[in-house]
């Protein structure tokens, strides 16, 4: 290693938290209860709240999934057979996927009251005691995150268009406008975030009451008009379907399941609400409301005149309203599908800053729009990227049914793999029987793989846009844990324990008045930025602290489990600062807390310290050149450890060395 000085405010590697090994168990210590995971208020409060929130997605399903189904690649004869069929896999896909396995099971395994994929791969790994097949359970959850971004992509995209392609219904004539005010709808919607939600938010839940409202009432002036639909609820019209068609009603499924995606979503938000109130909305208010619309659905095209039905299937949503109501319905669709993308990007945000804690991402800059709610959080990096993402796919597809061919893969890989990790949970964390946990896990394998499957054939017609998408943020996400990974093992080998050098540096250099708090990323050993301070500058402050901030694996740490002190002798300090993955790693407020750390910080007589590293090529490197160059790029473009951290930013040294690795 080769010392270089810098003096600017620059990121630093080794000053990141979030370890990939901590993912594996290792930055466990201090994990305490959820403190800022409690909810307050009552349960009906919050479960209105959360219909403002969490079921958009899932919510403004009916605008395309029963049209889809029809009028998709593979198309359906439009009879009563088929209406019939559809309608009954509508059902049962929303009873099996969304309220059985989404609501009823997984969101039992809350971590600490977190759900998403990496809070449960979080919860699996402390339960697996470093299983041989840990690993493939981090890959497992790495991949599905990845996965969520393109979902993250086309929500937004097919939800809006779908709305705006109601005013074809109104006049055809608006076909020319359909796109350009969905372009302006959703580049306004990308340029409000920097705002926040918190003022916005509270017209979500009455909206979206209004919203759900309205179809129900929709669906169930259908139903009455034609009552047999409910006739459906029937399985057997199901299976009749398949014994029917065979191939095509499989096929089918590719469309159905467009009426459960956003099912994910609510196991990610569970921490925004809790299950019980999440729970009292869905089964009291949402599923209800989203059933009746495609039962009404079902029973207006089956009750129609056949020489009716085509033109009617294009846009079956917008006209079960009468026509006088069908633009203010546009309007209102319009407002939930806004809410919805909304809802997708903030969780987009969200699982960035978990996997940023959990170190699978570099330090984005990050701002919090919200004093008083943690969770509102906005990455312009993701912000930005996303836009120009939805901007593409809508000018690329044009419309709401060609985006239908992309999406569905996406969801439908996260839904098998959550079913993957839902046996583990199963079996290591729940301790089912087997002969009753077999059953259950291979009824869901069974169900999420066909619809899986029967996406694969969207591939060539789109559904190739989120794999690509995924398969970029994989190796992204995968490259910066490895790079970490082998950067830290580089580290550590050339690390003086500390105890030696406090006893050896305390005569061999002058003393100034102050504190110097030396960022480390790994609880033992002598940061280098210490080693350099002392071997081009030659002083050491009257106060030396070797600071590590540890990311747990659980969202919150109790506040008296945050700090950790070890006291060395001749003013050296070892701390640890413990945060959970859902909290803001803020240093200088966890300084206020330590009271063991030889009297209170003064910040205009604090010094920070940080380490950069610069990667040299290797004679044998430890990953493939294409992913090391991928790793030293996104090293660069991290944001600073000063703005991670919430560092004075009048108070920061930087003192960097050479790394191979």
């Amino acid at each position: 290693m080769s010392d270089t000085v810098n003096s600017d405010n620059s990121a630093t590697i080794s000053d990141l938290p979030g370890d990939p090994g901590a993912i594996e168990g290792a930055a466990t210590p201090g994990a305490g209860p959820a403190t800022g995971g409690a909810h307050a208020g009552s349960k009906a409060a919050l479960a209105v709240g959360a219909i403002g929130v969490v079921f958009g997605d899932i919510g403004t399903s009916p605008l395309y999934a029963f049209r889809e189904t029809f009028l998709g690649e593979h198309s359906l004869a439009i009879d009563q057979l088929h209406v019939y069929g559809v309608v009954s896999l509508i059902f049962w896909s929303m009873t099996l996927i969304v309220s059985i396995q989404y609501v009823s099971i997984l969101m039992r395994a809350d971590n600490n009251g977190q759900g998403g994929t990496l809070a449960l791969v979080a919860l699996l790994t402390r339960h697996m005691d470093r299983s041989r097949y840990g690993w493939l359970v981090i890959v497992l959850g790495v991949f599905a995150t990845a996965l969520f971004y393109g979902d993250s992509m086309i929500t937004p995209a097919i939800s809006v268009l779908s709305a705006v392609e109601g005013l074809t219904v109104v006049n055809p004539g608006f076909e020319s406008l359909v796109i350009p005010i969905a372009l302006v709808l959703l580049i306004g919607l990308f340029l409000i975030q920097k705002r926040g939600t918190h003022s916005v938010g509270k017209l979500f839940a009455p909206v979206m009451i209004v919203y759900f409202t309205t179809i129900a009432v929709l669906g169930i002036v259908h139903i009455v008009q034609n009552p047999y639909i409910l006739q459906a609820l029937n399985p057997w019209y199901a299976v009749q379907f398949f014994l029917t068609d065979g191939t095509i009603a499989f096929l089918a499924l590719g469309s159905v399941v467009l009426a459960v995606t956003g099912s994910e979503a609510l196991y990610s938000d569970m921490g925004h609400f809790g299950r019980g109130p999440m729970r009292l909305s869905w089964f009291g208010f949402v599923m209800p409301c989203l059933l009746l619309n495609y039962f009404g659905q079902g029973a207006m095209i089956s009750a129609m005149d056949p020489s009716q039905t085509a033109e009617a299937m294009k846009s079956p949503f917008f006209v079960m309203a009468p026509e006088a109501l069908r633009l203010p319905l546009v309007f209102l669709a319009t407002a939930a599908t806004f809410i919805a993308s909304q809802a997708v990007i903030s969780g987009a945000f969200s699982v960035t800053h978990q996997a940023i804690q959990l170190g699978f991402v570099p330090r984005l800059s990050t701002e919090h729009t919200s004093a008083s709610e943690r969770g509102q959080i906005y990455i312009p990096f993701v912000n930005n990227v996303l836009m120009v993402a939805v901007i593409l796919l809508v000018l690329m597809f044009q419309n709401s049914s060609n985006l239908a061919s992309a999406y569905g893969i996406a969801v439908t890989g996260a839904m098998f793999i959550d079913t993957l990790l839902m046996g583990v949970l199963l079996f290591a964390v729940f301790k089912w029987r087997w002969w009753f946990a077999v059953p259950v896990l291979l009824t869901f394998i069974f169900v999420d793989g066909a619809y899986f499957a029967a996406n694969l054939p969207k591939v060539p017609d789109g559904g190739w846009f989120p794999l690509v998408i995924g398969l970029v943020a994989f190796t992204l996400l995968t490259t910066w844990a490895k790079g970490r990974h082998l950067m830290r093992d580089r580290m550590s080998e050339i690390a003086l324990p500390v105890e030696i050098f406090a006893k050896s540096a305390k005569n061999s250099a002058t003393r100034v008045p102050g504190t110097a708090i030396f960022m480390a990323s790994q609880t033992a050993g002598v940061p280098s930025a210490l080693l350099h301070n002392i071997k081009h500058n030659k002083v050491l402050h009257d106060r030396v602290i070797i600071l590590t901030v540890l990311i747990a694996e659980v969202p919150y740490i109790h506040p008296e489990e945050r700090c950790e002190i070890d006291d060395l002798g001749d003013g050296f300090y070892r701390a640890i600062l413990h945060y959970g993955f859902m909290e803001e790693t803020n240093v200088p407020e966890g300084l206020k807390q330590m009271k063991r750390c030889g009297g209170e910080f003064d910040m205009m007589d604090t010094s920070f310290f940080l380490s950069r590293q610069t990667l040299l090529p290797s004679a044998k490197p430890g990953m493939p050149i294409w992913r090391e160059k991928i790793f030293a790029w996104m090293l660069r473009n991290a944001a600073t450890a000063m703005d991670f951290f919430r560092l004075p930013t009048n108070r920061v040294v930087e003192l960097g060395s050479q790394v191979e690795i």
